[in-house]
């Protein structure tokens, strides 16, 4: 007789996905926000009511077996399944109370949302919010996050977008850094002055490349990641950076500068799933959000 799996296993087949994706228990724990010892239990539960082996244990994690790689593909179909059904649920409710997830950037997180939270829960107070604050791709369509902020436009099928104008950006530094180094008067300055970069991120040494600019990485003498940490090297004299110009604007302590080059804006665009985006409490957070970022934005065509 065939293996049954219980249609009620549906964690054991999820522990058993996650498991395969990030190859060790310990990468599949934090992922699931499960413990190690019962994603083990959970796997040894799973081969059991399959009568199979899905895993060999190496050293430095986990691989597949043959019989573990052949239920991948149904395994993730499963999952989307699963989180479709959740959606379509979810997108029945017809309470305007209730909870909305909203991600977006660190810098959208710190220096935007707060206030245009603050005025959502004065028009909606039966409605909670959680900020998921993070530069990382969160999945709309397994329920990470109702409604995303995102600083480009998604390609996935079934998400809805809204585009709600163009953040400019500005080249800017602290006034203590232009009073020790003296201002920079174009492309033909660059090299006299100090610049705040990315550290494995390249969108920075693609800009300057996109404007005729050859630059590495070294070209850069102090470099960050984390948009928060590297808005707070420019901000204390580090060297030149790049911000949103709202931000730069709201800052006395900064002074911008036109460096004689063109400077691409940042697009905003509001991203939910197709099945939570007429859920009526997301739907009026999801307008609120709209109304707040438009200030924010350069809407000029």
């Amino acid at each position: 007789m065939s293996p049954v799996l219980n249609p009620a296993d549906w964690s054991l087949i999820q522990a058993f996905l996650m498991v395969a994706e990030e190859g060790s228990l310990s990468g599949a724990a934090r992922k699931l926000g499960a413990s190690q010892p019962t994603l083990g239990r959970q796997i040894k539960a799973l081969e059991h009511q399959l009568s199979a082996s899905l895993f060999t244990r190496q050293a430095r994690g986990f691989e597949l077996t043959q019989t573990g790689a052949a239920l991948v593909a149904p395994a993730r179909a499963m999952r989307d399944a699963m989180g479709q059904i959740t959606l379509t649920a979810a997108g029945q409710s017809a309470r305007m109370s209730g909870t909305v997830r909203i991600t977006a950037s660190v810098m959208t997180s710190l220096y935007h949302l707060p206030d245009i939270i603050a005025k959502i829960r004065l028009a909606e107070p039966a409605i909670g919010i959680e900020i998921v604050a993070s530069d990382d791709t969160r999945n709309l369509l397994y329920r990470e996050a109702d409604i995303a902020v995102r600083m480009y436009r998604p390609t996935q099928l079934d998400l809805v977008t809204q585009h709600i104008g163009d953040i400019p950006l500005t080249i800017c530094a602290s006034k203590s850094y232009f009073a020790r180094k003296g201002s920079l008067h174009g492309v033909a300055d660059l090299a006299h002055h100090d610049f705040v970069g990315y550290d494995t991120n390249s969108a920075l040494i693609d800009g300057f490349r996109e404007a005729g600019i050859e630059v590495t990485r070294d070209f850069f003498k102090v470099r960050c990641d984390d948009h928060a940490t590297y808005w707070n090297l420019v901000r204390a004299g580090c060297g030149i950076g790049f911000a949103q110009g709202s931000v730069a604007r709201d800052d006395p302590n900064i002074v911008a500068i036109d460096p004689g080059v063109a400077i691409p804006s940042l697009p905003v665009w509001l991203v939910a799933h197709e099945a939570m985006r007429h859920t009526p409490r997301i739907r009026r957070v999801w307008d609120l959000l709209a109304i707040g970022l438009r200030p924010l934005v350069d809407t000029q065509p």
